[in-house]
């Protein structure tokens, strides 16, 4: 069966520079498997591959639609498969590298689209839940509770989009997805980084106060500006510099809330994927290279998979 590679993990964990190296020691390209480096304009905030590691390999699902518009899951898979096709038709085996933890499912385990978005019936849900904190998720698990079971109570997006299929369609979202979620066939090798958390956590705070020095604020500015969907504004970083733009909060408390909502990020990432089955985890504390971990990458894998064509 034709190979797939996913080199997964948490926001700051070294993945960006090892993937550049493995595509190219594979003669590949890389797919972005992270839901905010598909905007266009959001550099900064969405810590994109510099634009010589973008030449130096071609990277799909990156800056290829602008924040005025909406994304979802599905399109994404639509666009990702011929990508797979080609390069598996070409020999080659194609790189997913991301954080985004529904991306990866997506691509490894199939998805269930469902209705689209309906801003309208959203607003009102989350001010139902604002009014009465809990709400959302009673409501779900009495209309479906099996989809019920798989969501964590704290998850407002998810369990939001639940209700959102369930009343949309007139029929449980656990059921849609039985059956209408497909899987893409190949054999997927998965490589998870991680790292000690409190040295994850520097990573990501150091890597905040350099967003904002190299102009993360006015980044946001020119974002505002278009008009943006709702799904770009809320990525971390944009949201509390708007919020700092409209007069709600200062500067060191947007900055403060952007380390502290990344750091939070960073911990559910690691949740989901320590659900996903067949991860192979590289411990990379202490390790700061890119060739050093792109090595570790690789002796995991020649183990693992004797007969991947790395060049020397």
């Amino acid at each position: 069966m034709n190979k797939v590679l996913i080199l997964l993990g948490p926001t700051g964990v070294g993945k960006t520079g090892a993937s550049i190296l493995l595509a190219e020691k594979l003669d590949t390209e890389i797919i972005s498997a992270d839901s905010m480096q598909i905007y266009r304009n959001m550099d900064i905030g969405t810590a994109k591959p510099a634009k010589e590691e973008l030449k130096a390999v071609r990277h799909h699902m990156i800056d290829i639609i602008p924040p005025t518009e909406s994304y979802s899951v599905g399109q994404y898979i639509q666009t990702v498969i011929p990508v797979i096709d080609r390069l598996q038709g070409e020999g080659r085996i194609p790189v997913i590298v991301g954080g985004t933890g529904l991306y990866i499912k997506a691509v490894t385990r199939g998805i269930f689209s469902g209705p689209s978005a309906d801003w309208t019936l959203r607003d009102e849900l989350l001010s139902a839940e604002q009014a009465e904190k809990g709400y959302l998720f009673a409501y779900i698990q009495e209309i479906d509770p099996e989809a019920s079971k798989k969501i964590d109570r704290n998850d407002i997006r998810r369990i939001v989009r639940a209700i959102e299929v369930c009343l949309k369609s007139r029929e449980k979202i656990s059921l849609l997805q039985k059956r209408f979620t497909r899987p893409i066939l190949s054999e997927f090798i998965k490589i998870g980084l991680t790292r000690e958390r409190r040295e994850l956590y520097d990573i990501i705070e150091k890597r905040v106060d350099g967003m904002i020095q190299v102009g993360l604020q006015e980044e946001t500015e020119n974002i505002l500006k278009m008009n943006p969907e709702k799904t770009p504004l809320q990525a971390i970083g944009y949201k509390e510099i708007a919020m700092y733009l409209d007069g709600k909060i200062t500067m060191e408390e947007a900055v403060t809330l952007v380390k502290r909502n990344s750091r939070r990020y960073a911990k559910r990432q690691f949740t989901w994927f320590r659900k996903e089955e067949a991860i192979k985890w590289i411990d990379v504390t202490g390790i700061h290279d890119s060739t050093t971990i792109f090595n570790l990458i690789k002796d995991m894998i020649t183990r693992s998979y004797p007969g991947i064509p790395f060049r020397k």
